[in-house]
């Protein structure tokens, strides 16, 4: 059964913290990469397998439903930046609800590799969330629209083969992360993984 959650962002003056999370339905990460590896090495795919983790820099690429039809991406989680817990109580209506935590902003590049050219925005962002130390953090809808270096999806009206565009996800993490991921996954495919220090 498909796990893919549409999300609806509302543009709206005040970001609200979204407290509903679902459970991912990924399971153990651990155990879920050993026995694929084992498969690859008795049933080699002519096509490599979605999803896994990836250096700093290296890209995935994907096929993404878009209105006017299905096209490929390649993509790349650029960094992370992390706030301060004073920074997370000023973007959300109910700041005793972020006590000890932080925003972290993901900037993902994604570029147009083939299919049909793009009219009317994007769903290829609605792919990405962030996770710290393994367990994904609560999205801030609308807040990133307004960070340096970020576009709005709902912005790009024209997106041909060979562009990109930088689009930014915020997630409210817990202050001690160690670490910080960045997942990008095709609907219903394994996720591909970036890692970031939390310094």
């Amino acid at each position: 059964m498909p796990h893919h959650k549409t999300a609806l962002r509302l543009v709206a003056p005040v970001a609200v913290l979204a407290l509903a999370l679902t459970a991912c339905g990924g399971g153990d990460k651990a155990d879920a990469k050993s026995p694929d590896t084992e498969k690859a090495k008795v049933f080699p795919s002519p096509e490599p397998a979605s999803g896994g983790e990836l250096g700093t820099g290296e890209s995935a690429t994907g096929e993404v439903a878009e209105d006017p039809g299905k096209v490929t991406y390649d993509v790349v989680a650029q960094k992370v930046e992390v706030g301060t817990e004073a920074e997370a109580a000023k973007a959300v209506s109910e700041p005793d609800k972020v006590k000890g935590m932080v925003l972290a902003v993901a900037h993902v590049k994604y570029t147009h590799k083939s299919g049909p050219a793009l009219t009317d925005g994007s769903d290829v962002h609605d792919g990405t969330t962030v996770f710290a130390d393994g367990r994904r953090g609560s999205v801030l809808i609308g807040a990133s629209e307004d960070t340096a270096g970020c576009e709005d999806p709902y912005d790009v009206e024209s997106w041909k083969q060979g562009e990109s565009h930088v689009f930014c996800e915020t997630y409210v993490i817990p202050a001690n992360a160690k670490s910080v991921e960045v997942h990008w996954s095709e609907e219903d495919g394994e996720p591909y993984i970036w890692k970031f220090p939390n310094a």
